[in-house]
């Protein structure tokens, strides 16, 4: 057996195996949404699979603006229900699910208008600090002076502004929480397997009765029996959809999401910043050594696994940026850009902006289950709501037999105070190899399983060593995503178990060759595995960089789309 919730080889080949004899419930898709469903029904008792066709939160759930927040501007859409949900949420993975990898953020929100803008805005935050409940995890919102405002973020343009107001919500490194849930479901039972394509879905009459995939890995193909299909797609759920034979399957309106990244000397702050644009919001947000800044709101039309950014989204948050910065900005200073798309359930007559982010649950034939729309902070929720309108399937007359949802009660498996675990590693041998920088920031993204990674340290010190061009990555981070996180291409370890794709500069193009030689170590990789992989992800980035010089999606998404997956 391996360690519960280790995803690596062994465990891999036992899922496979258990899934084609069958489960309970077949969820496909790994996102945020996906790893919640197989948590939620595996704790309910059921056996459960999850097929994912890339990576885990390869997706959307890897490009959000990495925030766990209720969302201000749904107050001003009188969504009071779902900014309640959400700081409901937020409260919930901030204190007791996911404390190492769910942070406080101060946000500056400036004031431009004194008069009427600083009461509106007040009232607005007054109410959202009662959502959030008579004890909040985060302080309440306070109004700054000028003076003041411009301490907190001396980058300021001050003749933009007249004071601010400084409120609290919620960060997220959301790629890792998504593994983290993959892997908590994996230590509850459930079989999570990637790089498993569904090419159909089978019926029984009417009835889904599971689904066949293709195995990236060998490209074999497997029948999976399941009563019940789970279909958490995101942005692929109406083609999920039509896998099934639904006749009127559900439409969906992809809308990209961009956001640049910048070296953290390039804007002089201590918080978080937010303003409203035209036809968004704009956040300038803290992240490690960097800035992120974001984000766009634009319908999509190409292909869902590689949305693009271009040149004029890059101008585009670089001059509302500059709007209200005087760092002035320039696409030099850029080392980072990511896109995603929000699975946004398609709404006659409503913009990507007035959509509203409340999921949608059906079930459009008897056996399968879709959830689709909904925010990241929600996850939680719409993996119960999912579960429970599974509960007819699994139970036919007896829906009742189905338990309740513990999920709000259940900490992932690496859930703990940073300050709690550094105390208790102190002894650890591998502790004493890592300097106290790299060992505080460990302890925030892997909190109580930071042990797996010393145990890896003790026993070859040089993997304490810093990768180069890693931009502070351990060499033991990439080992452990390969022995542990069910990492399978380089492009799993540099984009989304570490920060290296964002951070680096260079998109990772330094530490391509050294987390091929560290990853080949741990994965068995030949000289010939280990070279394609440096060539499939130095033609990733070249096809991004491209891209990202492209003057509209059209353009931008044929570069893209010359480099697949080669899960796909």
């Amino acid at each position: 057996m391996t360690t519960p919730g280790r995803l690596d080889s062994t465990y891999r080949a036992e899922s496979l195996q258990r899934l084609r004899d069958g489960v309970d419930v077949l969820v496909i898709g790994g996102g945020v949404t996906g790893c919640g469903i197989a948590l939620d029904a595996a704790s309910r008792g059921l056996s459960v699979g999850l097929v994912e066709q890339r990576d885990f939160s390869a997706g959307t759930s890897s490009r959000s603006s990495k925030l766990v927040h209720g969302g201000l501007r749904y107050l001003e859409q009188f969504n009071f229900g779902l900014v309640r949900e959400a700081l409901r949420e937020r409260a919930l993975l901030l204190d007791r699910l996911a404390p190492h990898l769910v942070t406080p953020l101060p946000f500056l929100y400036p004031i431009a208008h004194r008069v009427w803008e600083r009461p509106y805005v007040g009232a607005g935050l007054t109410l959202y600090d009662t959502l959030g409940g008579l004890q909040p995890s985060v302080p309440r919102h306070s109004h700054l002076s000028k003076s003041a405002a411009l301490r907190a973020f001396p980058s300021l343009r001050p003749e933009t502004i007249a004071g601010a107001i400084r409120y609290h919500d919620a960060q997220v490194d959301d790629a890792r929480h998504t593994l983290e849930l993959a892997r908590t479901a994996a230590a509850h039972g459930a079989a999570m397997l990637s790089a498993a394509r569904v090419v159909s879905i089978a019926r029984d009459g009417d009835r889904v009765v599971g689904a066949r995939i293709s195995d990236a890995t060998d490209g074999t193909e497997h029948d999976l029996p399941a009563r019940v299909v789970i279909n958490a797609t995101g942005v692929w759920a109406g083609l999920t959809e039509q896998l099934a034979g639904v006749e009127t399957p559900i439409v969906m309106r992809p809308s990209k999401g961009v956001h640049i990244v910048v070296p953290r000397d390039r804007i002089d702050a201590s918080v978080a910043l937010i303003t409203k644009t035209a036809t968004s919001v704009l956040f300038i947000l803290p992240w490690g050594r960097s800035w992120i800044i974001g984000t766009t709101d634009t319908t999509w039309h190409h292909g869902l696994s590689h949305p693009s950014a271009t040149h004029a989204d890059l101008s585009y948050l670089l001059d509302m940026a500059n709007a209200s910065l005087t760092s002035n900005l320039t696409e030099s200073d850029v080392i980072g850009l990511y896109a995603g798309l929000r699975p946004l359930v398609d709404t006659e007559g409503l913009s990507e902006s007035e959509i509203s982010r409340e999921h949608t649950v059906r079930n459009p034939l008897p056996g399968l289950v879709t959830i689709a729309g909904g925010k990241y902070t929600t996850y939680r929720v719409m993996a119960e709501d999912a579960v429970d309108a599974a509960s007819e399937d699994l139970f036919p007359g007896r829906p009742d037999l189905l338990p309740e949802s513990t999920t709000a009660t259940m900490p992932l498996i690496g859930a703990a105070e940073p300050e709690d675990v550094l105390r208790d590693v102190a002894e650890h041998p591998g502790a004493a190899l890592v300097d106290a920088e790299h060992l505080d920031r460990l302890a925030h993204r892997y909190g109580r399983l930071l042990p797996e990674l010393l145990d890896v340290v003790a026993a070859d010190p040089v993997l304490a060593q810093e990768v180069p061009g890693g931009a502070g990555t351990l060499a033991v981070e990439i080992v452990h995503a390969a022995s542990h996180e069910g990492a399978l291409h380089i492009d799993d370890v540099l984009t989304r178990r570490t920060r290296l794709y964002l951070e680096a500069g260079d998109r990772g193009l330094v530490a391509a060759r050294h987390a091929a030689r560290l990853m080949g170590d741990a994965l068995g990789w030949d000289d010939a595995t280990r070279s394609r992989e440096v060539s499939r992800y130095q033609q990733r980035v070249a096809a991004e960089l491209e891209a990202q010089s492209a003057p509209d999606d059209d353009e931008a998404a044929a570069i893209r789309e010359r480099v697949q997956d080669p899960r796909n």
